[in-house]
């Protein structure tokens, strides 16, 4: 049985939160099925508001899926939460990653070509997997 599939089962048990809404959406993201990702991740954040990690991951998987407007909101929701929990490590990777959105709005405007991979790219300090 698959990560997704053991998640989904539990799902189908009725062990519906926000842990398993982030993890659902983690392992559809790392299969690139960023519909999936995408629901999931909303879903977590919908169960816990705070939940600034999902929040991070939701906006990664906004950028890839090319979705970049939801990706900002999505991004400035988790440095809001963040900075209201004092989680200091996420709020600096999400700075980052709204600096690299920034880049990619630029670029989009000006009609340079910007690496998708290099937005999403963890920076060294970056533990989030």
């Amino acid at each position: 049985m698959s990560t997704v599939e053991s998640f989904e089962a539990m799902l189908k048990k009725g062990m519906d939160g926000d842990m398993l809404r982030f993890s659902l959406g983690n392992a559809y993201w790392k299969q690139q099925n960023f519909d999936a990702a995408i629901t999931h991740l909303q879903k977590a954040v919908e169960f816990n508001n705070d939940y600034s990690a999902a929040w991070k991951t939701l906006g990664r998987v906004l950028v890839d899926a090319d979705r970049l407007d939801e990706a900002s909101v999505a991004y400035l929701s988790g440095l809001d939460a963040a900075e209201r929990k004092g989680d200091k490590q996420t709020a600096k990777e999400i700075t980052v990653f709204i600096k690299r959105l920034n880049k990619l709005f630029q670029a989009s405007r000006t009609g340079a070509t910007t690496s998708d991979a290099s937005v999403n790219e963890p920076d060294v300090g970056d533990a989030s997997g």
